[in-house]
């Protein structure tokens, strides 16, 4: 691929709230990129053709952080061999977007739970019950697990919390891609399609995964603090510019005052900071960082990976059985209870 050639990035912030989807695009002309002001994402139907229009018949290199695939263990339960043809099979009105209320109305046809707040404990041991999955730990893709160097991703069918994907998942499977699927627009996606960058074509769309977390890393940056407040992200802003220098990338004007000042007091500044590190990780890959480790390649044809990638998940080994035939307390014990497969926090995500 020619580095200098003409192309278009973007990446999108994606969240069940439409005020809360925010897109970074960046333009490259003679080897450099002009990296846009992160905005809103707009109708999520029209994105693609947006992007498409904007491109003006370059490639399109698209990152967003929802999820690309499927728990192997789910997909060999519910016998789905090739995500991509999986996804360009469903329809809008199909039972997979209809969240369950209980435990009850799980099946491999209608994963994702729940719809609203539970109490108690062990709700994804219900839930990967109701699978047939023999451990909490089937209902994660491999990426979706902790490495050295960031912490791990919910379960892709759990709904909610601050940390889930599954509401952003069915929100962009069915209102973003299956109308692009439908009106025919040139895409791929990666993995499952081949190298990133050997898919980028004229006139022609790249979707990856992406995960904020797993971009601060790629792009050698550290954040003191929280993304959620507005002084923490402010303070990274000079980092943020050697970055920019570095991928051989200029900040526009209204992107250079959002940086100088954490991207706002609102809500939204979390997103468009996200947004625009998931644009930055873009631009590296297509500047030659590998989209991938050598050792995950092969990718699993229905998990997929995370974008930029290269550290190995660290995988909880299965728990033995216990050696006492003792009856054993419904409730877990505390260290269970704060093991990574606990049920994440469930306060209602935005």
């Amino acid at each position: 691929m020619d580095r200098d050639a003409p192309m278009l990035a973007a990446h999108a912030d994606w969240s069940v709230n439409p005020a809360k989807r925010i897109i970074t695009t960046a333009k490259r002309r003679a080897g450099r990129w002009l990296v846009a002001a992160p905005a809103p994402v707009g109708p999520p139907g029209d994105l693609l053709a947006t992007l498409l229009h904007k491109a003006a018949g370059t490639p399109v290199a698209f990152g967003a952080d929802f999820p690309l695939g499927l728990p192997r263990a789910y997909a060999d339960r519910a016998a789905i061999t090739d995500f991509p043809a999986w996804l360009r099979a469903l329809r809008p009105n199909d039972p997979l977007f209809r969240v369950c209320d209980s435990p009850a109305e799980i099946s491999l046809a209608r994963p994702f739970y729940p719809r609203t707040r539970v109490s108690g404990a062990g709700h994804l041991a219900a839930l990967a019950q109701a699978l047939g999955l023999a451990d909490p730990q089937d209902l994660r893709r491999a990426v979706d697990h902790p490495t050295a160097h960031r912490p791990g991703g919910a379960p892709l069918f759990w709904t909610l919390g601050a940390n889930q994907c599954g509401k952003a998942a069915l929100s962009a499977w069915r209102d973003c891609l299956l109308p692009a699927f439908a009106a025919q627009i040139p895409l791929s996606l990666w993995p499952f399609d081949g190298d990133f960058c050997a898919l980028l074509h004229p006139a022609h769309i790249v979707i990856a995964e992406t995960y904020p977390a797993e971009s601060l890393v790629q792009l050698g940056l550290v954040l003191h603090g929280s993304k959620r407040k507005q002084a923490d992200r402010q303070a990274l802003a000079p980092d943020l510019r050697r970055t920019l220098a570095r991928l051989h990338a200029d900040p526009s004007p209204a992107l250079e005052i959002a940086m100088t000042k954490g991207f706002g007091p609102t809500q939204t500044g979390e997103d468009q900071f996200d947004s625009l590190l998931g644009a930055l990780n873009v631009i590296a890959i297509l500047n030659g960082a590998p989209d991938r480790a050598p050792a995950q390649r092969p990718i699993d044809p229905v998990e997929g990976w995370v974008l930029g990638q290269v550290d190995p998940p660290m995988m909880r080994p299965p728990v033995p059985p216990l050696a006492s035939s003792k009856p054993q307390p419904d409730r877990q014990p505390r260290a269970a209870r704060r093991s990574p497969l606990a049920d994440p926090p469930m306060t209602d995500s935005d």
